[in-house]
């Protein structure tokens, strides 16, 4: 199910809009479940991260398409945002916020299409695997690519992840390491296990991780090194 938005104060170009989508779901097999959203405002208020997709109009009346971008990705960076609008120099702007595509009104369905089919793309490409860890009072899933590291902490397991810091309710180091052994994980030392992706650097005996410095033990220092080398160069991946 690919979850889409479109937000537009031309009622015409909504509809013209969906049929569109309605057409492409058709034809490329795709099940769409689209939203219609009349301003930007009306996107921002109720916006919880559950599109996949928004086509966004950059002109609206009370608050446009670019404003709304820009509020959307301080909460939600994976939505894939195309503009829609009459006047090309706002695609230079998208950039900004990460936009991937902008169609120009009037809309042509080839080109609309070709956009369309470009996002879902990306969407398929980019399917993250997930881990569930139990907490207190139940479960939670995280994204794989969102966990900076698992530190073992006492007798307990600590995610640290780009949405924060999660503690698990039970598991060991040992568990986690299995868990994520395909994901490009490796230990720096017996208390941390370190997601490669997010490594900026080794320092001083340490592993430079979004401003936090962990230590990498003397007996683990080769094979983390050579784990790291082997992932930057694509080598297993």
């Amino acid at each position: 199910m690919i979850r889409i938005a479109v937000a537009d104060d031309d009622r015409d170009c909504t509809r013209q809009l969906c049929q569109y989508i309605d057409d492409f779901a058709r034809e490329s097999g795709q099940n769409c479940d689209v939203t219609v959203y009349h301003d930007g405002d009306e996107l921002v208020e109720r916006y919880k991260a559950q599109f996949d997709i928004i086509l966004l109009d950059v002109e609206m009346p009370f608050l446009n398409g670019m404003t709304a971008a820009e509020l959307i990705r301080r909460q939600d960076p994976e939505v894939i945002i195309i503009f829609i609008t009459n006047m090309a120099q706002y695609a230079i702007r998208g950039y900004a916020v990460d936009a991937l595509d902008y169609v120009l009104k009037p809309v042509n369905y080839f080109a609309f299409s070709q956009r369309l089919s470009r996002a879902i793309q990306r969407i398929n490409r980019r399917e993250a695997a997930y881990l569930t860890i139990p907490v207190k009072g139940g479960a939670m899933k995280l994204a794989v690519r969102d966990i900076y590291y698992v530190e073992s902490r006492g007798h307990q397991l600590i995610y640290h992840t780009r949405t924060g810091d999660h503690a698990a309710a039970g598991g060991t180091i040992q568990q986690a390491e299995e868990d994520l052994k395909t994901h490009g994980f490796f230990r720096s030392n017996k208390g941390y296990l370190v997601n490669l992706e997010h490594v900026d650097g080794v320092r001083d005996g340490c592993v430079l991780i979004h401003g936090e410095q962990l230590i990498i033990s003397r007996t683990r220092k080769s094979a983390f090194l050579e784990a790291l080398t082997n992932y930057v160069s694509g080598v297993g991946r």
